[in-house]
């Protein structure tokens, strides 16, 4: 690899057995298992946020399944212990490298509006509703993609049935899992939401109690929800029974009578549900320092925001600046490409989107020579046209940057034989839509809620407005890169429009800062995303940093946390690294199958 990074590697070995999943509940209150953020071996690996989800995909390719089975094992499993940020009520987008063909494939798996939808989906009167009132409604909900992408990906990659990948998330559901302090506060987020329906408060505040960290936590519905896809396969969420359910939950939403919020009837039909498909499409591809970077295309402005900030940074010789100057260009250059996103990228199946301009370099040069090193440009920032791109120009009104929800959850695997996969699945807000189908354990999505409730800005044309069918944008960015066509790294994040510059982020922070993988996922993160200030961890607020940027022209508000970034990355001498969050949302769980390489 040209660059730092292939040189400056910390490798710090993983001890220990794979946790076992299911274990039965003790009499009293037990220590959730470790987390270890990085591990170093042989024979694949596997990073997401939760220790018995990683350990479902390890098991996997330990008993000689892929990289593909092993990243829908933890998937299922993530939708045990992560419900509020995924599960089969959600959708998201699968990266894959095939090392056979050496080739890069996606998997657009986001989900869809119904038939029946107009620009006008979330207004009432000519104005748009208030967004908790599309949030936590049946209006929100979207066509789940997430089986769906499950089946495309197996029918395309896998090597073991689906049944078999979904046994330790049915036993993980059926026996529990110890709650840890996120799970508690997450529920705890959500509690006013969650008790005003009967399903989901019995599921998740069972007798109007928050869980204790320590206990255990079961849910015998969503097991058998899983056995059922097993026996009957993915198609059994979108036709029969499980899927009447799921229309009746979003056209009726199970609203306790006692309840005093207003919560909206969405219009998905069970024929939505039948007509849904995945999409198989060509991923993003930008050059960086002599490195190929892929990453999903739209409905996701991922790859195309990503693509164009690396392609406008390129330039730039970022390891030889200042961690202050490096820190500006990274926030300008997230700035410009997310003036550029909000102008043009939107489901490419209802508007024109100039995915191939976006990503070129002619385009970036002629935005990049707004950065200047001495001062700071002023959001909204007006787009540029990436199809006659003109130096310094503009193009149109500046618009905001619409809201987009902070939750998901990203996880990434490698197999023994040198495929990867990058994948990122949501079900978008924290809790999603708060309703639980009832019987079926699971939560659905408030994804369309992504759509813009009205254009960002009057007179400026907006490709992100709801319509029949449409996906909304999203800014998921899993992201995979090649050096020869060999896998070099994979990345990818949850956290909503922050995805974009957590990727961003940790792909300079490693490929041109020289930061170890996992240092790179842990740094303090800013994100700017268009919009007056930027926003910044407490390790960046409470930095010196801070007001060295300030003197530019800089200005800040503060976030708490940031994304939750996992990766996996393969080294010289043919080991894989497994990497995940050291502290944000409790810490990520990497593993790989033989540390050290042990036979």
């Amino acid at each position: 690899m040209r660059g730092p990074a292939a040189r400056q590697l910390a490798l710090v070995a993983l001890a220990g057995a794979l946790v076992s999943t299911g274990a039965a509940a003790p009499p009293t209150p037990k220590t959730p298992p470790a987390k270890v953020p990085v591990a170093v071996g042989h024979g694949g690996a596997v990073a997401s946020v939760d220790v018995d989800a990683s350990a479902a995909g390890i098991a996997v390719l330990r008993s000689g399944g892929n990289a593909v089975d092993a990243a829908i094992a933890t998937a299922a499993a993530l939708g045990v212990t992560e419900p509020y940020s995924a599960g089969i009520g959600g959708g998201g987008y699968f990266v894959y490298y095939d090392a056979r063909t050496r080739r890069v494939h996606t998997i657009d798996g986001r989900e869809s509006a119904p038939a029946t939808a107009t620009e006008t989906l979330f207004q009432e009167n000519g104005l748009p509703i208030p967004f908790a009132e599309g949030q936590t409604s049946g209006l929100g909900v979207g066509v789940p993609g997430t089986p769906a992408t499950w089946k495309s990906a197996l029918d395309a990659w896998g090597s073991r049935p689906l049944d078999k990948l979904l046994k330790p998330a049915e036993k993980l559901a059926r026996d529990g899992f110890t709650v840890d302090s996120t799970f508690r506060a997450q529920t705890e987020l959500n509690q006013d939401r969650f008790k005003d329906f009967p399903a989901t408060s019995k599921l998740f505040l069972p007798g109007g109690a928050l869980p204790v960290v320590g206990s255990t936590f079961k849910n015998p519905d969503l097991a058998a929800t899983y056995a059922e896809l097993g026996r009957k396969g993915t198609g059994a969420l979108y036709r029969g029974p499980l899927a009447e359910d799921i229309v009746r939950a979003v056209r009726t939403p199970p609203v306790d009578p006692a309840a005093t919020r207003k919560v909206r009837a969405g219009d998905l039909t069970t024929g939505d549900l039948r007509a849904y498909a995945t999409k198989r499409q060509d991923p993003t591809r930008v050059g960086y320092r002599g490195l190929d970077v892929y990453s999903m295309a739209p409905s996701s402005s991922g790859g195309t925001t990503v693509g164009e900030a690396l392609n406008i940074l390129e330039r730039t010789d970022l390891s030889k600046l200042s961690e202050t100057q490096y820190l500006h260009r990274f926030i300008e250059a997230s700035r410009i490409s997310f003036a550029d996103r909000g102008r043009w990228v939107g489901d490419p199946a209802a508007v024109r989107v100039p995915t191939r301009e976006l990503l070129s370099q002619r385009f970036a040069d002629a935005r990049a020579c707004l950065i200047a090193p001495d001062r700071t440009l002023t959001s909204p920032l007006a787009p540029g046209d990436p199809r006659n791109p003109a130096p310094c120009a503009t193009t149109g009104k500046a618009a905001p940057t619409t809201y987009e929800g902070e939750n998901t959850t990203h996880l990434t695997a490698a197999d023994r034989w040198g495929n990867v996969v990058s994948y990122t699945l949501t079900i978008e807000s924290t809790g999603g839509s708060a309703i639980t189908v009832p019987g079926r354990g699971f939560l659905l999505n408030n994804e369309l809620t992504d759509f813009s409730f009205a254009p960002a800005a009057p007179g400026v044309p907006d490709p992100n407005l709801p319509g029949p069918g449409k996906r909304p944008r999203s800014s998921m960015a899993p992201t995979i890169v090649l050096e020869d066509g060999r896998p070099v790294l994979a990345v990818g994040s949850p956290g909503g429009a922050t995805i974009i510059t957590t990727v961003l982020q940790t792909l300079t922070g490693h490929l041109d800062r020289g930061l170890p993988l996992v240092d790179a996922i842990a740094a303090p993160r800013a994100s700017q995303r268009n919009q007056a200030t930027t926003e910044l961890e407490p390790g960046l607020w409470n930095s010196p940093l801070r007001a060295e940027l300030e003197a530019i022209g800089q200005g800040f508000r503060q976030n708490p946390e940031i994304g939750a970034a996992t990766g996996v990355q393969r080294l010289p001498d043919g080991r894989w690294l497994a990497a995940a969050e050291t502290s944000r949302r409790g810490g990520g769980s990497a593993m790989v199958v033989h540390p050290h390489g042990r036979p």
